[in-house]
């Protein structure tokens, strides 16, 4: 109960952010999940751009405007949760198989807002890290990556294959540089901190904020 109640109270800060006339990103996933009520009780006159099936149909479900994202190139804020947050702006996502959908549309936003709850700040990012496959050459792909398996999961909204690399993380922006560079990695969850804005983490009964860039 304690964890859902800073999963809610994170998630309606972020929407006390949002302003009227706003094209919102929507993230993927169960912080968000209380996200789009609280955006839809504010009744703003706001256009969103979901990035999962799942967020499109519970945010039409309560009255909000969601937009194609081929009909948008800019975004004024996207807001999404983590599964991992360092000290240095470093997340972890992809629990629930949209992390390349999420990156785009949080590199598209002016600001990146991220959600979560006390147990998602970590001292150091650890394994595993969400990938997207590309189902052609999928076994070559995993002999390249190392320690991966794939996950028992449908596969992701653009039909890619869910996996998790579960080998030595160590320094975020290298295995980010390799995991990037190897065929058949559509994408990966290692976030790095110049896409985030500010962070909004809730502990106990209130909403910690820390600010990574104006």
């Amino acid at each position: 109960m304690n964890v859902e109640r800073e999963k809610r109270l994170s998630a309606e800060a972020a929407a006390g952010l949002v302003e009227d006339g706003m094209i919102v990103g929507l993230g993927t996933g169960s912080t968000v999940g209380y996200l789009l009520p609280a955006l839809a009780r504010r009744r703003l006159s706001i256009s969103c751009v979901a990035t999962s099936p799942r967020t499109k149909r519970a945010a039409l479900e309560l009255g909000l405007d969601v937009r194609p994202f081929d009909i948008v190139d800019h975004l004024d804020m996207t807001i999404d949760g983590a599964d991992q947050i360092a000290p240095d702006g470093w997340l972890v996502k992809g629990g629930g198989g949209a992390h390349t959908r999420e990156k785009i549309v949080a590199a598209a936003a002016s600001r990146f807002v991220v959600i979560g709850d006390s147990r998602k700040p970590v001292e150091v990012i650890r394994a595993p890290i969400p990938l997207e496959l590309l189902e052609f050459g999928l076994s070559a792909t995993l002999r390249r990556l190392g320690p991966a398996l794939v996950r028992e999961a449908p596969k992701s909204p653009d039909g890619g294959i869910l996996a998790d690399y579960h080998g030595d993380v160590g320094n975020p922006a290298r295995l980010s540089e390799r995991l990037s560079a190897t065929p058949g990695v559509v994408g990966h969850g290692l976030f790095p901190p110049e896409l985030v804005t500010e962070v909004l983490v809730g502990h106990g009964d209130s909403v910690e904020r820390r600010t990574l860039r104006p």
